[in-house]
């Protein structure tokens, strides 16, 4: 969307795992290629845009060497020229930079600029969404797994006190001593209960 609109090369995102830049995506090859060199070397305009939080618009990366030299060297292998990095936020904080490209040198307008922060915003927007979506399928997945503990437990404590003739209670700390001696969960030793009819 963003190469389209600014007539770019390409474009990538880095996000921030405990501080180190991490590569999600890339629009080319190129652009991936150099998003890699960034993550395994940690530099690059989109380490200088996430540790400041500010955009760094460099007009030909390929003489750029002494600030970022394996930066500069792949851009240099790759036919890139102009890169910008603009940070990625979440609130006050800046959770990575999405990095833009030209094969030319480009002197980056403010116009350039502003559109590139707008897709950082989208993209911001899009991952964190994304991150959350992720957040809540996992929890969902838990209560279910702990749901489905319950049940079966339940289950074994109501056979176990049927066959033995004692309380649920007292179910449970057979069950339970049952599962401590034999190193086993608590779930493990009801599923086989319930399952194979094990006795405790």
């Amino acid at each position: 969307m963003g190469v389209t609109v600014l007539g770019l090369g390409g474009s990538g995102v880095t996000l921030a795992e405990e501080g180190q830049l991490e590569f999600l995506t890339a629009v080319t090859p190129d652009s991936k290629e150099l998003e890699r060199s960034q993550e395994e070397h940690q530099e690059g305009p989109c380490r200088d845009a996430y540790e400041t939080g500010e955009v760094v618009r460099v007009t030909d990366v390929r003489q750029e060497s002494a600030r970022w030299p394996h930066y500069a060297a792949t851009a240099t292998d790759l036919g890139i020229a102009g890169v910008a990095g603009i940070p990625m936020r979440d609130g006050d904080e800046v959770i990575g930079a999405l990095n833009i490209y030209s094969r030319e040198p480009r002197e980056w307008s403010d116009q350039d600029i502003a559109v590139a922060v707008a897709l950082a915003d989208v993209t911001t927007s899009y991952v964190l969404n994304a991150s959350k979506l992720h957040d809540q399928e996992q929890l969902s997945e838990q209560l279910q797994q702990a749901l489905d503990s319950r049940v079966v437990i339940e289950q074994a404590k109501g056979i176990t006190a049927q066959k033995k003739s004692v309380t649920i209670d007292h179910a449970y700390q057979l069950m339970r001593g049952h599962a401590r001696n034999n190193h086993a969960s608590l779930r493990m030793v009801a599923e086989a209960i319930v399952g194979v009819g094990l006795k405790v």
